[in-house]
């Protein structure tokens, strides 16, 4: 493989560098100033999405090749890395699709986002809050969990920390190197601050699927906001208010963007599959068709980038919520900035921030066409 070069302001760890950037066998190279670089193009880390579904009319809870067509679909929108996401289910359906994942992170697509394991969502929640997940909840056990990692590798659990027996497994979890998640979880502060104390290490979809906050019922929301170092987020500015994004904003210091997107992303309105659960993408949002509630997203990762742009980040803060943040979350060396010796995982962008080029482990793909507008920003 040749050397190839990229030109434009460069996003580096120590900050931005007009100039040059060469990689080749899918490493960058070296990164060296040079004035002459266009100052309008934008090159930053590839995206990095540790909760996703579907993408493309395809569902990650049918297992087979379905994981390597949602990873093909989200590359094309700057996504480099990314964490298929099951969903509350029989034990026997999750297996079906740890299956049909591992089977791709055998024979990882060069077009695709590379899967780097499970974000497994349920069945350990909370019946109370659900959400677009079916009523299928258990308590969660090692033994179930060390049997379903057998299968493929579990990154990233989801589970409410209130569930009896749940604060043992979360340090039991902890000890593996699996990231514990409070998510679908109708526990108290007190609950929260508990699960961190047991090693919890993130809050799924903040604000969503748990308890609010209120001054003399903080929640789950309270202990993650007085509390948490991490968090995932959804940025379509329907999932979260800006007003309540920029809260959390200032509250968690890293902070960081997910799409959980489903088979609707990327696709007309219309019907679609969410694990087994019907879900209707319309006007942007996506919700179940038999109870109406929000149920994943239609987000992309460019699009969930530019919305916290809009929001007012600086475009460096906004890609460290996209890259930098979720892999520093799961301990990745490698990837989520840009160096020489890196993974040459990149985007591309213009001054509009629109999507130019995807570069993954060295291998350029071409954007997905005719880029989501820019979602209204509230005041």
């Amino acid at each position: 493989m040749s050397t190839e070069i990229l030109s434009g302001r460069i996003l580096t760890p120590h900050g931005w560098v007009q100039g040059r950037l060469w990689h080749a066998h899918g490493r960058i190279v070296a990164i060296e100033a040079d004035a002459a670089a266009p100052a309008q193009v934008n090159i930053v880390p590839g995206f990095i999405d540790l909760h996703v579904h579907g993408a493309g009319g395809t569902d990650i809870m049918e297992g087979g090749d379905a994981a390597r067509r949602v990873a093909q679909a989200h590359a094309r929108h700057g996504t480099t890395t990314m964490l298929a996401t099951t969903m509350t289910a029989a034990p026997e359906q999750i297996a079906h699709a740890l299956r049909g994942i591992a089977a791709c992170m055998t024979a990882q697509s060069p077009d695709g986002a590379e899967i780097l394991g499970v974000h497994l969502e349920g069945p350990f929640l909370n019946l109370a809050r659900l959400g677009a997940q079916p009523p299928l909840a258990i308590p969660g056990t090692l033994e179930q969990m060390q049997r379903w990692q057998a299968i493929a590798a579990i990154r990233v659990v989801t589970l409410a920390p209130e569930v009896p027996g749940h604060l043992a497994l979360i340090a039991q979890l902890t000890a593996l190197d699996i990231r514990v998640q409070a998510g679908h979880s109708a526990g108290t502060y007190d609950d929260g601050v508990a699960a961190i104390a047991a090693g919890l290490a993130g809050f799924t979809h903040l604000f969503n699927g748990m308890s609010g906050m209120t001054h003399r019922a903080p929640g789950i929301v309270g202990a993650a906001l007085a509390h948490g170092e991490y968090a995932e987020i959804i940025p379509d500015l329907k999932h979260v208010e800006p007003g309540a994004l920029r809260a959390a904003l200032r509250a968690i210091p890293r902070l960081y963007a997910v799409t959980d997107a489903t088979a609707a992303t990327g696709m007309p309105d219309g019907d679609y599959m969410l694990g087994s659960q019907r879900v209707r993408k319309c006007a942007g949002c996506v919700r179940l068709v038999l109870g109406d509630s929000l149920a994943g997203s239609a987000l992309t990762m460019d699009q969930a980038l530019r919305n916290l742009v809009d929001l007012g980040l600086t475009l460096a803060d906004a890609s460290d919520r996209v890259s930098r943040y979720p892999a520093d979350y799961l301990g990745l060396q490698d990837r989520g900035r840009l160096a020489a010796g890196l993974r040459a995982d990149l985007v591309v962008l213009d001054a509009d921030l629109q999507l130019r080029q995807v570069v993954l482990a060295g291998h350029t793909l071409q954007p997905a066409q005719g880029s989501q507008e820019h979602a209204p920003v509230y005041a």
